[in-house]
């Protein structure tokens, strides 16, 4: 599974979440059996080779139609703000649904 995430800075030890009009640089995370096996960096959401089928968003007052109509879950990190962070909460189921 494939999750988008939009990031402040590309370095991952410093990458933080940022709202999708600040996004610097968008990382896309390859999950697989629980694990992160990769992660990619890319100027452009659309540059990535494999489609994502989550993006992970800092605020439920997001613009995120766009990702909505390409039928991709929204979900929101309230706290978290680190790749780590989020991935773990991602896991663990607690990262919380768009509020619509």
């Amino acid at each position: 599974m494939y999750i988008l995430i939009p990031m402040d800075t590309k370095d991952a030890d410093e990458a933080s979440i940022t709202k999708i009009n600040d996004v610097k640089i968008w990382a896309q995370i390859l999950l697989e059996e629980g694990e992160v096996v990769e992660t990619l960096f890319h100027e452009d959401k659309d540059g990535f080779e494999n489609f994502s089928e989550v993006l992970i968003v800092m605020d439920d007052n997001e613009y995120v139609w766009p990702f909505i109509e390409l039928n991709m879950m929204v979900l929101v990190a309230h706290t978290q703000r680190s790749i780590d962070d989020i991935m773990e909460a991602f896991l663990f189921r607690e990262l919380n649904e768009l509020a619509y």
